[in-house]
């Protein structure tokens, strides 16, 4: 790669009206403004990914583009006092990967606002083995602490328990003390699940809604959703008294068949959990946590390091819900 080109990703769309993927060669000229130049070393997998590499106008408007949600390196050029050539830097969420050149390409320009600065005890890879669903998964732990929840009250129950989100909010509970309840509709994670923390793995069908019934039995001080739909209502009628859900995604549906009950009988709390957005301060905030005190052990076990090149079956796996745990991106890898 010379000073001013380097390797992409490129999704583009035919005359056809289908959508194609190589790896080419781009220009730093083909950027878009920006306050930071980041030379890209590491990114990751999402589902939001997946959807913009396979042409979902919901998540990416306009066509040839480079996905990429999160993106790991060094800054090359920097605007903004607050960054100086060479600090190690990541990039998660805003609109990266989304309507702006993202992390599948060797090098990204984008707001100051945008980048954060890897904290002591990350390198580049394993900030990106965390990536957006690190960050989801840490910001629900965030919430349910600041509501109270503690190890003490009872167990916590993830659902979506072996995708990245789901995966690492296991890691992360079981960290911080918690005895976790996963759920999979993959019977092979039950292992997985327990190497990350899992004291209980629990199928599907084990927490099944019951449509007809406004509330069920109290079983968990509080929940990490990742699904939606009837899976996070039957979590919310089944969380105790004073109990706390947070809400990150809805792979199952956009739907939640609920009354209000659970929330004026018991007190739940519904938090919504929206990484995308979050703050810089609070970003900081959760990346030194995860660097330090929230620093997951098994981190290794749930992550596998891919080459742009390799990507396309596990964007296929990831949209067909096949996937288990996270996808590192390695962007000098042949």
């Amino acid at each position: 790669m010379t000073s001013d080109r380097f390797k992409a990703m490129v999704v583009s769309e035919g005359p056809d009206k289908t959508f194609s993927r190589q790896i080419r060669q781009r220009s730093v000229s083909d950027l878009p403004p920006g306050d930071v130049l980041i030379r890209v070393r590491y990114s990751s997998l999402n589902y939001k990914d997946a959807l913009s590499a396979t042409g979902n106008r919901g998540v990416t408007r306009n066509y040839p583009h480079t996905p990429g949600i999160d993106a790991a390196g060094a800054v090359v050029e920097s605007a903004s006092p607050a960054f100086s050539e060479g600090d190690r830097v990541l990039v998660t969420g805003w609109d990266l990967g989304m309507n702006t050149a993202g992390g599948y390409g060797q090098m990204i320009r984008v707001p100051a606002e945008w980048v954060v600065p890897i904290p002591a005890g990350l390198d580049e890879k394993r900030a990106m083995a965390l990536g957006t669903a690190g960050l989801t998964a840490a910001m629900s732990l965030y919430h349910l602490q600041g509501r109270g929840i503690s190890p003490e009250g009872g167990p916590v129950l993830v659902t979506g328990a072996s995708g990245g989100v789901g995966s690492l909010a296991v890691a992360l509970l079981a960290k911080a003390g918690y005895e976790v309840a996963a759920v999979s509709g993959k019977p092979e994670a039950a292992d997985f699940l327990k190497k990350l923390g899992a004291g209980t793995v629990l199928g599907r069908d084990a927490v099944e809604d019951n449509p007809g019934r406004p509330l069920l039995k109290g079983q968990w001080s509080g929940v990490v959703d990742t699904v939606g739909g009837p899976m996070l209502a039957a979590a919310i009628k089944s969380t105790r008294q004073s109990g706390t859900v947070t809400c990150c995604g809805n792979a199952a549906s956009a739907d939640l068949p609920l009354t209000v009950y659970p929330f004026i009988l018991r007190g739940i709390g519904l938090l919504g959990i929206d990484s995308q957005n979050c703050p810089r301060e609070t970003r900081s905030i959760l990346w030194d946590k995860l660097a330090g005190p929230w620093r997951i052990d098994t981190l290794d076990a749930l992550a596998e390091t891919v080459a742009l090149t390799e990507l396309d079956p596990h964007i296929d796996a990831i949209l067909a819900g096949r996937k288990q745990g996270r996808a590192v991106v390695d962007l000098d890898a042949a």
